[in-house]
């Protein structure tokens, strides 16, 4: 695989597959500009080389039809802002206006394509409308990690029209930040939370060869504690994934590794702020009451095992982050994540709630790397290809 670097774009028009797909208010203005910041080094890289910069991207679902509340023109004013110079709408992806647009486009300029996801062809991978976008081009570079797992025409199918292809900055940090997890050999303690063992087995399993401590939270933990013979009393339970859980256990212990849940958990009657609140230990919550998030004593001991990691996975809550009451165990373990990467450990951070937690806390520059990826992340500690890597390297 290339590197930006190594592209030739002096005088050249330049795709960038970015990810723009940002929240907007009522008014049609961004409320969380993260994505749009976390491309800058790449735009700016490519004007500083003298290329024209042609950006592309998706915003929203809006099913292949044209839908004013999704249109990328809305962002112009913050991408302007952003970045420090004029940036062209050229409207639609494809017709005369927009050829008529790019045509003219020079050397040091910006234009911004409309939403890709108006054609449904996008999502379909369609190979036409892929070399239709890449002919509006010399060079194709991809800096939106976050869909890296789709088989999309600008993610994925438009890259095997250029001899010029490589990762953005963006892409090329995410994909260094993998491998120091992938290429490891021992010495990683993966932190892996969320709702639902089915979500998250893919990494388990693949990080076995890995990892020599899992710590377990969120509400995947009871489908453990049931395969482990606990009462889990109302708590979410995933009934078919108890065998999978068992043997994930089965796995682990045959091969040394640690798996530590919660030693108790914040409790309550309903699944929000207002039922009745108690802690219980994990292995026996009482019938009525159901675990949302780790308890005291299950934060410190879990707390206290990450201090001393070498190399650290974080993807996914310890209880119901979003409610205040059940966000205690994310938020400390986010602190001791931070705490041991202070102290020489490396971390990943990776997944909307553990990323959210960190930007809570104020911690991500406090950790090794914050990923950008979500879906693509998971795929990629699951083991899997993603096809918008491999584009690049054929």
């Amino acid at each position: 695989m290339r590197s930006l670097q190594d592209l030739n774009i002096q005088g050249k028009k330049v795709f960038v597959r970015v990810d723009f797909n940002v929240p907007l208010d009522a008014s049609g203005r961004v409320t969380d500009d993260t994505r749009i910041r976390a491309a800058l080094p790449t735009l700016r890289y490519l004007l500083e080389q003298g290329a024209a910069v042609i950006l592309g991207s998706h915003l929203g679902r809006p099913k292949g039809k044209v839908s004013p509340e999704f249109s990328l023109q809305q962002i112009v004013p913050a991408l302007e802002g952003l970045l420090g110079q004029k940036v062209i709408f050229a409207g639609d992806a494809l017709g005369s206006a927009c050829q008529e647009a790019l045509g003219q486009l020079k050397a040091g300029e910006v234009a911004l394509l409309e939403n890709l996801r108006f054609h449904a062809e996008e999502e379909q991978g369609d190979e036409a409308f892929a070399r239709q976008l890449a002919d509006l081009a010399d060079a194709y570079v991809n800096d939106a990690f976050g869909t890296a797992h789709r088989t999309h025409a600008s993610t994925t199918v438009m890259a095997q029209f250029f001899e010029q292809k490589a990762p953005g900055l963006l892409m090329q940090a995410e994909l260094d930040a993998m491998a120091q997890i992938l290429k490891t050999e021992g010495g990683l303690t993966a932190i892996v939370g969320g709702a639902k063992v089915s979500s998250k087995i893919g990494i388990l399993a693949h990080l076995i060869e890995r990892a020599d401590c899992f710590i377990i939270g969120g509400g995947m933990v009871y489908t453990f504690v049931r395969a482990m013979g606990g009462n889990t009393g109302n708590s979410l339970v995933e009934e078919d994934m108890v065998p999978v859980a068992r043997d994930f256990l089965d796995r682990c212990k045959a091969k040394g590794r640690r798996v530590l849940i919660p030693e108790d958990s914040m409790c309550s009657t309903v699944f929000g702020e207002d039922g009745e609140k108690g802690v219980y230990p994990t292995m026996d919550i009482p019938e009525g009451f159901m675990g949302l998030d780790a308890g005291p004593k299950g934060i410190e001991a879990l707390s206290a095992a990450v201090k001393d990691a070498r190399i650290i996975l974080w993807n996914g809550p310890l209880g119901v982050f979003e409610m205040p009451s059940f966000a205690q165990g994310t938020l400390a373990i986010g602190r001791a994540i931070a705490a041991a990467t202070e102290a020489g450990a490396y971390s990943l951070v990776g997944g909307g709630d553990s990323v959210a937690a960190a930007n809570q806390l104020g911690i991500a520059d406090r950790l090794s790397y914050v990923s950008t990826g979500g879906g693509a992340l998971l795929e990629c500690m699951e083991g899997k290809v993603l096809p918008g890597v491999a584009a690049l390297e054929a």
